[in-house]
């Protein structure tokens, strides 16, 4: 039986796959564009190849010509055909240029190129069930997430996440116990520590390497002893009476959340407060099938579900789990307070005390 094709819904789909595949060939060129200085460049003002190429440090103007109109082509600067120059609007620098943006995406580029490399390994994983442990996916896959992260944080947490908590930010400014757990790099420890001076915050990751590099961020910022980072996996931390725990973008990565969840009352002060930043998510797949849930899909098909299957119990919740069910989660591990106290356009905040 021959089924009948649709020529309108074929061309569309066509369409579609051709806007696709060319944003994934542009991940190449746009790395080299932010690896070389050039959307950097171009920001100071329009330019010619030759222009640009001198502008960025005496690149090769034949290459810089391509690589212009290859980011032209993609919508990703401008050109203007009558004086065969390109620049790039403040909105696109927004997300090329302005490293404190809330949308600069330099990391998630990084993040694709990272995913491409590790393709191999997650292929394997499907036929055996096992995981990919973290820090083993390809390249620097964690400094990549942290670069992914970092606008984000920079533009919430102090603004609007922790203001959200019941009385969290009045107890911070006069100086709590804070776990950041999972920290990777330190961004989120170091924005907190930077915006709560009375504070003692200890990141701890159980990541040897990302704890090394975020050592490094609080050395060369002078942060004293105000910060500390520890290797230490969520149920393995050995400290207690923190008035707060944050955890960002990073519970549903964990092989054994519950028991996660479990330890964190157990580290957490009777007044104390945990608070969970995770990706946004409907509770139902149907809710999740919009550009966001795509990228949160895809990015836990590669990085999220096989972290999780590499470690004890392998719970494997994936990057859309949803608010209902890490609610659930937390509640089992005793917490009597699950709410949403805030989200955004990529994250939800939950309060559990």
């Amino acid at each position: 039986m021959t089924t009948a094709i649709n020529e309108e819904k074929l061309h569309a789909f066509v369409g579609k796959m051709l806007a696709d595949v060319g944003g994934g060939m542009s991940v190449p060129t746009v790395r080299l564009g932010f690896r070389l200085g050039l959307f950097e460049a171009l920001a100071d003002a329009p330019a010619t190849a030759a222009e640009l190429a001198a502008r960025a440090g005496g690149l090769h103007e034949r290459y810089v010509r391509e690589w212009m109109l290859a980011q032209a082509a993609n919508g990703y600067i401008d050109y203007d055909a009558a004086g065969d120059r390109f620049s790039i609007s403040p909105e696109q620098a927004m997300v090329f240029v302005d490293r404190d943006s809330p949308v600069y995406l330099a990391g998630a580029f990084e993040i694709i190129a990272a995913m491409i490399e590790a393709e191999a390994k997650v292929e394997a994983c499907f036929r055996h069930g096992s995981g990919v442990r973290w820090g083993d996916h390809a390249g620097c896959l964690f400094c990549a997430t942290g670069a992914f992260f970092r606008p984000g944080y920079v533009n919430n947490i102090v603004q609007a996440w922790i203001p959200a908590l019941d009385g969290v930010e009045a107890k911070l400014n006069r100086g709590a116990r804070v776990a950041d757990v999972g920290c990777g790099v330190g961004f989120s420890t170091l924005l907190m520590a930077d915006a709560y001076p009375e504070s003692e915050i200890v990141g701890f990751d159980f990541h040897a390497p990302s704890i090394e590099e975020a050592r490094r961020h609080a050395a060369d910022h002078g942060y004293g002893d105000r910060v500390r980072f520890e290797v230490a996996a969520a149920k393995e931390i050995d400290e207690a009476e923190f008035d707060l725990v944050t955890m960002y973008d990073c519970l549903h990565d964990m092989g054994d959340p519950r028991g996660c969840a479990a330890h964190m009352r157990r580290i957490l002060a009777n007044d104390g407060t945990w608070m969970i930043v995770e990706p946004i998510a409907g509770n139902a797949p149907a809710d999740n099938m919009n550009p966001v849930g795509r990228l949160y899909y895809n990015a836990s098909t590669m990085i999220c579900v096989p972290t999780s299957l590499d470690q004890e119990v392998g719970e494997a919740l994936g990057a859309q789990a949803g608010e209902a069910r890490l609610s659930q989660m937390v509640r089992e591990g005793g917490f009597a307070h699950v709410r949403r106290a805030t989200d955004g356009p990529f994250n939800m905040v939950l309060e559990a005390r």
